[in-house]
């Protein structure tokens, strides 16, 4: 079986690494790579690179123009469509794999199923509110012809959407699986390569834009900000560049100000790459921000998190977050509650680390094409008439 894996930035990518190694570990998958998005963009930390140096190949590459406005987002996704569709009919494969909720993805998936080329999807069924990523999650698990979901609540929203249960498997987050995998760094090995240098207690800071929200990135960069200001000179604070969203320029701006202001404790880094940014999740005192990895990485290393406003709504926590406004006050209250808690051992609701295994384990056992590709809605509720 020919698997293509689409990967279109840093994140899904370090999810899909394990996935991709388990394919390569079976000698009756074969594996090919698509990369799209902002895997080819300087500014996003040009992580196509990071493919490669892992051992992967790249069998295409889909560089879109692109600028963070509305406009030109919905330019990136028609041009990847086009290309994505020139793309997999040369790569031929049996199933093609995506995860998440971007429309990079979406725009691969589209292309796939007019070329009528099975979709598995990872991670389908959540729900996050305040983004449009929402609706392009959904719109993935109705294209797909199997899904592999992270968590309970989940699997039972597929349900919900119509999928007929024996294309759905619970298998958790591969993203448990990168950080039980990675030998990480350790925090004389981030100085260096960072050249910068820890303080007594630090922490970890992205910030997405909620793009249902106009103008939402200005509001909720700046009460973060405001809230950064009132740290204390102990306190360290390393900066992650935004995804490709729209306000996402403006955020990355602010904070990049931010830490020219605070240089000698605080560090902008575009993008710290795979291994790097999961090492600095095992060395800080918290995560701060609306980042998924809050949520499904950090935990699992026992990290404090500091969700902030309603991008990751919906998804279950566990008790290591802390959910906070989109204000200065609470944003404040937030990091000194995660910071007095310290480490803790947490159950993660995001599985044991053994879902790139799981995956694989179905892939190899899917019936033919057109059983696939033939899927059938289930009525889970029936309306009176």
């Amino acid at each position: 079986m020919r698997v293509c894996v689409v990967t279109g930035s840093r994140a899904d990518f370090g999810l899909l690494a394990p996935v991709m190694r388990a394919v390569t570990a079976h000698d009756d998958l074969e594996l090919c790579v698509l990369a799209v998005g902002t895997h080819f963009l300087d500014d996003y930390g040009r992580t196509v690179d990071e493919i490669t140096e892992q051992g992967f190949p790249v069998d295409d590459r889909i560089a879109t123009e692109y600028d963070d406005s509305a406009e030109g987002i919905s330019r990136a996704i028609g041009e990847t469509v086009q290309r994505s569709s020139v793309s997999l009919a040369r790569l031929q494969p049996d199933i093609v794999v995506v995860l998440g909720d971007r429309y990079e993805i979406l725009a691969v998936a589209l292309a796939a199923t007019v070329l009528r080329i099975p979709l598995a999807h990872i991670a389908g069924g959540d729900v996050t509110l305040g983004a449009y990523d929402e609706g392009f999650r959904h719109a993935l698990t109705k294209l797909s012809h199997v899904h592999f979901t992270t968590n309970a609540n989940a699997t039972t929203r597929l349900w919900q959407l119509g999928e007929e249960p024996w294309r759905v498997h619970e298998v958790g987050s591969p993203g448990i699986d990168a950080l039980l995998e990675a030998e990480l760094l350790s925090k004389a090995e981030l100085e260096e390569r960072l050249s910068w240098k820890f303080r007594p207690r630090n922490l970890l800071v992205t910030l997405h834009p909620v793009t249902l929200q106009p103008a939402s990135g200005v509001v909720q960069v700046q009460a973060l900000v405001a809230a950064l200001e009132c740290l204390t000179d102990d306190v360290g604070v390393i900066v992650t560049g935004t995804n490709a969203d729209s306000d996402g320029a403006e955020i990355n701006a602010v904070l990049q100000e931010y830490c020219v202001r605070n240089a000698r404790r605080a560090r902008h880094v575009t993008s710290l790459g795979n291994l790097a940014y999961l090492s600095m999740l095992a060395q800080v005192d918290a995560v701060v921000g609306n980042s998924s990895s809050g949520l499904y990485e950090a935990p699992s290393l026992g990290t404090p998190t500091v969700d902030i406003g309603v991008r990751q709504k919906g998804r279950p926590m566990a008790s290591s977050v802390i959910h906070c406004d989109v204000d200065a006050k609470s944003i404040i209250q937030g990091i000194d509650e995660a910071l007095s808690r310290g480490r803790n051992s947490v159950t993660s609701p995001y599985g044991d680390g053994h879902a790139a295994e799981r995956i694989v384990s179905v892939l190899r056992t899917l019936p033919d094409r057109e059983t696939l590709l033939l899927k059938v809605f289930v009525d889970n509720v029936r309306v009176n008439q």
